[in-house]
């Protein structure tokens, strides 16, 4: 809908995870180099973990499309509330291995077969599980044993365990000493920076097929002050703008605008803690953004639906 009138070839602010709008921050980089040499070199468990919203799951997606996609099987289990055995056989489906039994000893001897096979090949197996938080303790356990399916000079299968804060708590919990003993490497994403909002706004305009100044200064830093420094509410707060300003047919989208679709969205200005170690974001009540400030007006609804109805 809003893309001709702004002269954009794709949608710079949608919610799916899509690695051509990753933009390279210090920590993002950091992450990424982490996750590719982890599976390069075969280090066997990675964990990567960060607040709600922070990119993780774009970060997962562009680390595997950096690999070499004719040496690398992957598995991206999305739905980490299964049993072991439906566990077991999504990634058996994942990797296109048939199964022949569906029970836990059966389907884990395909698997070993399975991977020894791509090992003699000098191919890389990975399995990736977002959403780590709300793993159960039994299919954590059955996830560590899965780090035995190994050789005696490397780990067979690379598991990468992605989650909120909460996974780095449930893996200091005793009965899990083991597994955390087995993670090599530990990766994290963070809340951006009010200069970094400001170039991965005008990154993801460019990816999208635009490299004029949409929102202004002051926009910029309404949007900052209202998304804490998350990707995910920026992306909301800039897609919801735009939408208004094709329906006010104005190009230039000022700070009145982003704080009036911050009040339409209800946006709470501090729904959690976000770290101040690495943003140097102060967790203070920002003004104008009250959970409590007003109900979505009756322009920005019709916007809204506007959209939806043009928007496929």
């Amino acid at each position: 809908m809003y893309k001709s009138f702004f002269k954009l070839q794709s949608n710079p602010f949608s919610g799916s995870p899509d690695p051509r709008f990753l933009y390279m921050m210090p920590h993002t980089r950091e992450a990424l180099a982490t996750l590719e040499y982890g599976i390069g070199a075969h280090k066997g468990f990675i964990v990567l973990t960060g607040e709600v919203g922070t990119g993780k799951t774009t970060l997962l997606r562009r680390a595997l499309s950096s690999l070499d996609q004719s040496r690398v099987f992957s598995s991206f289990v999305f739905n980490p509330r299964l049993g072991v055995v439906d566990f077991l056989e999504f990634i058996l489906s994942d990797f296109g291995i048939p199964i022949k039994e569906r029970n836990k000893s059966g389907m884990l001897i395909q698997l070993n077969r399975w991977l020894v096979e791509r090992f003699r090949n000098r191919e890389t197996c990975v399995i990736m599980v977002d959403e780590a938080q709300d793993l159960d303790w039994e299919l954590l356990e059955e996830i560590r044993l899965l780090t035995n399916l190994e050789t005696a000079s490397e780990k067979l299968v690379q598991i990468v365990l992605s989650g909120q804060p909460e996974l780095e708590e449930k893996l200091r919990a005793p009965e899990l000493r083991q597994l955390r003993q087995r993670i090599s490497l530990w990766a994290r994403t963070h809340a951006i920076s009010a200069e970094q909002t400001a170039a991965y706004i005008a990154q993801r305009l460019l990816v999208a097929g635009s490299s004029e100044r949409t929102f202004d200064d002051e926009a910029v830093a309404a949007i900052h002050r209202a998304s804490r420094g998350i990707p995910r509410i920026i992306n909301l707060l800039c897609e919801h703008a735009l939408i208004l300003a094709y329906v006010e047919q104005t190009r230039k989208i000022p700070a009145l605008m982003i704080e009036s679709v911050a009040r339409d969205l209800d946006l709470d200005p501090q729904p959690f803690m976000v770290s101040t170690t690495h943003t140097g974001i102060s967790t203070a009540p920002s003004d104008g953004f009250s959970s409590n400030s007003t109900q979505p007006t009756a322009t920005h609804a019709n916007a809204a639906s506007h959209a939806g109805g043009e928007k496929q």
